[in-house]
């Protein structure tokens, strides 16, 4: 079993009083947390704050399965081409073999992502595989752009699947997300939707991959959430209504050998960078890296 580890905590005042980020804590050993939730968002993101000994642990402990579409690809071709950009250490593949992390891409059997073929259908491939497949210890799935159009009955619903999974499976860590930005603004149904992961997450100790924060922010934290940003990083600078100005792009030209290029599913090189960072903060966290 693997031990569990309390990642991300910053306490914030929000609906249910409660949402953390990137601190540490103690986990309770079957993929929830004592008190606590398990955020990873956009302050997750400096790849050499993490310790080699805990990505050494990472690779020797996780064996992952993730599913996912397109928008979903950007965690795995940021991984891809952060090898070339970073080195060996932040290796992976299918099987794990020479010394890499074992995280299986798209493994699962019935079901494409969180809404694909429809709102149920990775609930019961996961049930399928995770009996087919008992030594993965770690079940990640994210969503294409069904979060947009989901209603508050429909979150209800992926989230009681996902307690239902955690229930049967207690030696797994189940990994909740949120839905990509449409470019539709912080007063609309896909914040709303979201806003209902990040409180259950927060509420029940859950834990979040906060994919729609870490398209709200820069590598510097400077936050673009209020100005209408969409999926490929472009955001209205001049509070017009139009989005006229590209984040991402930005601060690329400003900052020459920083960044990695790579092909990243609808939108740009530096976007799929950082969610390859927090994804190595995942899971050296769930390896049991707590920081400081």
């Amino acid at each position: 079993m693997l031990k569990r580890s309390i990642l991300c905590l910053v306490p914030m005042c929000v609906f249910l009083g409660l949402f953390l980020s990137c601190r540490s804590g103690t986990g309770n050993g079957n993929g929830t947390t004592n008190g606590t939730a398990i955020i990873i968002d956009h302050n997750c993101m400096k790849l050499s704050q993490i310790p080699q000994q805990w990505i050494d642990q990472a690779k020797s402990k996780l064996i992952i399965a993730y599913g996912h579409t397109s928008h979903g690809s950007q965690i795995i071709s940021g991984m891809e081409a952060l090898i070339n950009f970073a080195g060996d250490l932040y290796s992976f593949n299918g099987e794990g073999s020479g010394n890499a992390l074992e995280l299986r891409d798209t493994p699962f059997s019935g079901a494409h992502d969180l809404g694909n073929p429809d709102r149920e259908a990775w609930e019961q491939a996961t049930r399928n595989y995770l009996d087919n497949n008992p030594e993965v210890n770690v079940i990640i799935w994210s969503w294409c752009g069904q979060v947009s159009d989901a209603s508050e009955s429909d979150i209800i619903l992926y989230l009681s699947l996902m307690d239902g999974l955690e229930e049967d499976y207690p030696d797994n860590y189940f990994v909740y997300m949120t839905g990509h930005l449409d470019g539709t603004g912080l007063n609309a149904n896909l914040h709303a939707r979201n806003e209902q992961i990040r409180d259950y997450c927060a509420a029940h100790n859950k834990i979040l991959y906060d994919f729609a924060d870490i398209e709200m922010y820069n590598p510097d934290a400077t936050y673009f959430g209020d100005k209408i940003p969409n999926d490929n990083c472009d955001y209205d600078s001049d509070n017009d209504g139009i989005r006229d100005s590209n984040w991402a792009t930005e601060w690329q030209d400003s900052h020459p050998g920083e960044w990695f290029g790579c092909s990243c599913a609808h939108s740009q090189p530096l976007n799929c960078n950082q969610k390859a960072y927090a994804a190595w903060w995942l899971w050296s966290r769930l390896a049991g890296w707590i920081s400081s």
